[in-house]
């Protein structure tokens, strides 16, 4: 992707950007409080579709490229892009939300995995470690810096604690579009890509399996599935750049 393709936000449409991801912040947060065990995930879409409502907010997801639902809901082995539906929640399950919104002109983005319950200490690990893994490439999200140093801090943390990095799917900037230039890898070297800019805001995304990093797409067409039928788990928060240093848009 050329470097000269990504658009820079000024600091008066990163603030807007920041009120548009509080609203994705905000919903995740009241869709948190509903997650247990016994609920579908049809539910959860409800609660958002409420939500969104209550606050003129508009779902980023639906309809996008004919995408059904506001949310996307990835239970166990699901990697991302998983429907809601009538699939009820059991104890010791880990579910990932996706939730995207567009407000004001802008698209705010982010994802978080959660345990319903009492887990295994692998779906634990694996949900530490992947979340780790966003604070370290948040870290490295620095005017200066290249853009592979993101993803390279992304990959270290999760192979040096034994899992894979799904390399199908990756992150992106996010403004005007829910995906603008340029596509952020969870995976590569640093030192690499494109400079990192004051202005620019990225959604960066580590999937992180237990297993294998190759994946399958279910019949839906949408629904990406772990190949080995392990664990999978994806946080996700947008990230504005500027000269104070990383600048988190979507966490309360």
């Amino acid at each position: 992707m050329r470097e000269e393709a990504i658009i820079l936000k000024s600091s008066d449409e990163i603030e807007t950007l920041r009120k548009v991801n509080l609203i994705v912040a905000e919903v995740l947060q009241r869709l948190k409080e509903s997650v247990r065990a016994g609920a579908t995930t049809m539910d959860l879409e409800r609660i958002c579709e409420e939500e969104l409502a209550r606050r003129k907010a508009r779902p980023a997801f639906k309809g996008y490229r004919d995408y059904p639902f506001c949310l996307c809901t990835s239970v166990n082995e699901e990697v991302v892009h998983g429907m809601p539906s009538k699939r009820i929640l059991e104890e010791g399950d880990i579910l990932s939300i996706d939730c995207g919104v567009y407000h004001d002109g802008f698209y705010g983005d982010a994802a978080v995995t959660m345990a319903i319950g009492e887990v295994s200490e692998e779906a634990e690990r694996l949900m530490a470690v992947t979340e780790g893994a966003l604070e370290r490439g948040i870290d490295r999200a620095r005017v200066g810096g290249r853009l592979f140093d993101i993803s390279a801090s992304i990959q270290s943390h999760a192979e040096d604690e034994g899992f894979s990095v799904v390399t199908a799917f990756v992150g992106h900037g996010i403004g005007r579009e829910l995906h603008e230039p340029p596509q952020v890898p969870n995976f590569g070297k640093a030192g690499r890509g494109v400079r990192l800019k004051e202005g620019m805001v990225l959604a960066l995304e580590p999937m992180i399996n237990a297993g294998t990093a190759d994946i399958d797409i279910l019949d839906d067409g949408w629904t990406a599935v772990t190949a080995d039928g392990r664990l999978s788990a994806h946080f996700e928060h947008s990230v504005a750049i500027t000269g104070n240093g990383p600048y988190v848009l979507s966490r309360l």
